[in-house]
């Protein structure tokens, strides 16, 4: 055996040394990473670069090929990543103090840019934090606290999501979506008068909206009784004489079923209320 190593030595050296180069060679790339491999400090190639629509088979992910101790690998995740905001104070519009809580959900759609502008995953979170911030800010600040619990919340998160996104591509990464988790006022005597100046406030508004609808319904029934006033001017003014009938038939009905029990009506026979019983025009 000791002669065998010492007539062979080179060749077993040769052979490890191939093999360990080999080895350095081969990169495997999982389904749900992107690599960039970086020669010199330069990005050169991506594998399995993030596309939205990839046939089946044909991701790119297995084993390639690279430079050793020339080229490094740079392993990005293709899933969707989270971006947890902390707690922020916010003043909104009506100059309430909010407390909100934020996530965003991005991924890296640019790993070249991303490896340039960042690095790592963990940076580009630690560069979006801050703008993250900064946009729910400025944002919420054109806002209401009372906007922030009806449909007008989602018109709020779309905006911030746009902005958002807008200042991520420079980092390589595309923001997928924003939320809010809560939103809430600070404890105690803030709280108390917010509540109360909200329901002031919703109280003033119902008001306004009750005075509005008894003022349209007042025109709508003024033109309604014009029209009818109109009508039955267009239709009696045909035939006065029957006209002068209903108007007696009318008044005698309501004369007599408003004295209905013991009342009694006591008139003389000549009495011009009832000239049409004597058949008079």
């Amino acid at each position: 055996m000791q002669q065998f190593w010492e007539n062979h030595k080179p060749s077993i050296l040769a052979v490890i040394a191939l093999a360990v180069v080999l080895m350095s060679s081969v990169v495997v790339v999982p389904e749900t990473q992107q690599a960039v491999i970086v020669r010199t400090g330069e990005p050169v190639r991506v594998i399995n670069r993030f596309r939205t629509k990839v046939a089946y088979g044909q991701t790119g992910a297995g084993m390639v090929l690279r430079i050793p101790f020339l080229e490094r690998v740079e392993r990005i995740d293709k899933r969707v990543l989270d971006l947890d905001m902390e707690r922020q104070q916010v003043l909104s519009s009506d100059q309430q103090r909010l407390q909100v809580d934020a996530f965003a959900r991005f991924r890296i759609i640019d790993p070249v840019r991303m490896v340039q502008q960042a690095g790592t995953t963990d940076n580009v979170r630690l560069q979006l934090e801050p703008i993250l911030v900064s946009v729910l800010r400025q944002e919420l600040g054109r806002r209401t606290f009372a906007s922030m619990l009806t449909a007008e919340r989602g018109s709020a998160m779309t905006n911030i999501r746009t902005n958002l996104d807008r200042q991520a591509r420079q980092y390589g990464a595309q923001i997928i979506d924003v939320r809010i988790k809560r939103t809430d006022l600070p404890e105690g005597a803030p709280l108390d008068a917010a509540y109360a100046r909200m329901t002031t406030d919703r109280k003033r508004e119902a008001e306004t909206i009750r005075a509005e609808g008894n003022k349209d319904a007042q025109i709508i029934r003024a033109e309604a009784e014009a029209e009818a006033s109109r009508t039955y001017a267009a239709a009696f003014g045909r035939d006065p004489e029957f006209y002068d009938f209903y108007r007696a038939m009318e008044s005698y009905r309501r004369t007599f079923e408003a004295g209905e029990g013991e009342t009694s009506v006591i008139l003389s026979p000549d009495n011009e209320y009832l000239r049409q019983f004597r058949g008079r025009r």
